[in-house]
């Protein structure tokens, strides 16, 4: 329940593939983590072809796709799936900051990787 995406994917994986109880269902989380990873890569490169004055700084590029799909992602799907607000989460901020911290991570690491692709 305190890192937001991994209560998103295991309430997912529940319902996805019929699993009951409260064990984590850490194959489900890992899919569906690295998979929502896989297509936010795709997503940023696209952005990249869009926007192409973008790619002139990758890094700062990185951290504003990573700001967007937090924001994206967090506060529109967070709670109808899990029920609980982010912002009023009863663990209170840190996983909000949590959050914030892991996607800042995932952008400097997936322009990393972009710019040693292109």
């Amino acid at each position: 329940r305190g890192v937001l995406e991994w209560h998103e994917n295991q309430n997912l994986s529940k319902k996805f593939f019929r699993l009951s109880g409260e064990e984590l269902h850490w194959k489900g989380i890992f899919a569906l983590h690295f998979g929502n990873g896989g297509l936010g890569g795709v997503g940023f490169v696209l952005a990249l072809m869009l926007f192409s004055f973008a790619s002139q700084n990758l890094l700062l590029s990185g951290i504003l796709y990573a700001i967007f799909l937090w924001v994206v992602t967090l506060i529109p799907i967070h709670k109808p799936i899990t029920g609980i607000t982010p912002w009023k989460h009863p663990d209170g901020n840190i996983p909000m900051l949590i959050s914030l911290a892991g996607h800042l991570v995932y952008g400097l690491v997936l322009q990393y990787i972009v710019g040693l692709l292109l």
